[in-house]
């Protein structure tokens, strides 16, 4: 049986989730407005970024994170013409997000490294869009992309960290990613959100493998 569906599993998980983006909002909230005072200082504003991006379902919501990159005008979205692939997202793509982007201000180089950028997601946890386990989301440019297999790992809400983020993170492609997410949408459960929360830390802590 999949815990996903199981109503005690959906009840610890949503708890847990709850619990813990009220508190890491309480506790974190002097670093939230350290941040803010930094990015305001270096870069200006907008302090936040917000982007489309695929939930539970294919659902469209909108994900936050401290802004990381310079403001650049972009008449046109280059994305609907890079990620118009006909069958399917092919395995081999890696998404460039480096921290060696030109476009990475100072400050979210270090951001970044240290994922200190995804903390504004304890927002959409808290909303009940995210949860803290679960598949990254995706940009709705790359799902409307998604062949059937694909888009399974869209059948659970995403999350601020998951299976794939504690087995290589930016730097796997996709293909090995959505194998990962799969492995997670079928066995998710109370011990493997807590195996995947306590690697997250430990890499949040070395910073290997950020984007």
């Amino acid at each position: 049986m999949i815990l996903s569906k199981s109503i005690y599993y959906k009840v610890i998980k949503r708890t847990f989730d709850i619990f813990i983006s009220s508190l890491g909002l309480i506790i974190l909230s002097p670093l939230f407005i350290l941040v803010s005072i930094i990015i305001l200082l270096f870069d200006g504003r907008p302090v936040l970024f917000k982007q489309p991006r695929s939930g539970k379902n294919n659902t469209v919501f909108s994900m936050y994170k401290f802004r990381s990159m310079k403001q650049v005008n972009r008449p046109e979205r280059s994305e609907e013409i890079r990620f118009n692939w006909k069958e399917k997202v092919p395995d081999n793509f890696v998404f460039k997000t480096s921290t060696s982007n030109p476009n990475i201000t100072k400050v979210g180089y270090y951001l970044r490294k240290y994922s200190v950028d995804e903390l504004p997601q304890l927002f959409n946890v808290l909303i009940g869009n995210m949860s803290i386990i679960g598949p990254r989301p995706e940009i709705p440019e790359i799902t409307a992309c998604y062949d059937y297999h694909q888009s399974q790992r869209l059948k659970v809400k995403p999350g601020i960290t998951g299976y794939a983020q504690i087995n290589g993170r930016s730097e796997i492609p996709h293909g090995v990613k959505i194998e990962y997410d799969l492995y997670y949408v079928r066995n998710c459960s109370i011990l493997l959100d807590s195996k995947i929360f306590l690697k997250t830390i430990t890499q949040i802590i070395t910073g290997k493998g950020a984007y």
